[in-house]
């Protein structure tokens, strides 16, 4: 891994700061649905696993004065109450990245419980106002289907980004599938005017300098693909090759 690698820490503050040199400003998801000013940047992420690497990602933000959500599901490998605290302290939005009708098999009263049961458990450790759901890409079940029986409002969440976003006037940019151009992306997807594709971070830096986005972004950040560590780095590289390989198998 050299020096400008791409999905490192380096980088990753690097691409913040070009957004704020070109007069943008990062809100929560919270935020941008209470107040959706233009030249915006909504800062998500999804904390799938190793949390301490969002840590990391909420530390380099809090220092350039930027807050961002983040989506902690309810596993182990996810969930920590420590880091919760830490990031919440920081002054990040913290929400719930469901995945219960996976977890539960497709059946959606079971489903239910277990999204009540797990927002609770989330609640006692920040204010949950927004949810977002995992993707599950090797799941049959989508997790947004829990709501097409029951409404996400009647437990006091005010609003969730597949279902609350108009992508039409939202430029859509993740990081699913280690890449920015949804390769390997089977759920994380939007429907969009936008037909905008970057094949590097790089390539999204030299867009803000050169005034080439649209005046409101979500940027989808999976934390655990960010680190200046050589042998995360790469363990990371190589597994996603692998799940982006199986993905096109089921697709």
């Amino acid at each position: 891994m050299g020096i400008g690698a791409d999905f490192t820490l380096t980088t990753y503050r690097t691409l913040l700061e070009s957004a704020l040199a070109g007069d943008y400003q990062f809100t929560t998801f919270l935020g941008f649905v209470n107040n959706p000013v233009s030249n915006s940047v909504i800062l998500r992420h999804d904390v799938d696993k190793l949390p301490q690497n969002s840590l990391e990602t909420a530390k380099i933000e809090a220092s350039l004065g930027v807050q961002g959500t983040y989506y902690f599901r309810i596993v182990p490998k996810s969930f920590d109450r420590e880091i919760i605290h830490q990031i919440s302290s920081l002054g990040h939005e913290i929400g719930y990245h469901y995945e219960d009708l996976t977890i539960c098999k497709g059946n959606n009263e079971k489903a239910l419980q277990h999204f009540i049961r797990s927002l609770e458990t989330f609640r006692n450790e920040a204010e949950i106002k927004t949810i977002c759901m995992h993707g599950s890409p090797l799941s049959k079940w989508d997790n947004r289907d829990l709501w097409k029986t029951y409404s996400y409002k009647e437990f006091g969440i005010i609003a969730e980004p597949y279902f609350d976003l108009d992508f039409n006037e939202i430029l859509y940019l993740t990081d699913t599938g280690r890449n920015w151009n949804n390769v390997g992306s089977l759920r994380d997807k939007v429907e969009s005017k936008f037909n905008t594709h970057f094949n590097s971070t790089n390539e999204i830096i030299r867009a803000f300098k050169n005034k080439e986005l649209p005046d409101k972004i979500m940027f989808n950040f999976h934390p655990q693909r960010w680190t200046n560590s050589n042998s995360l780095w790469m363990k990371e590289l190589v597994f996603q090759n692998i799940k982006n390989t199986i993905k096109k198998t089921i697709r």
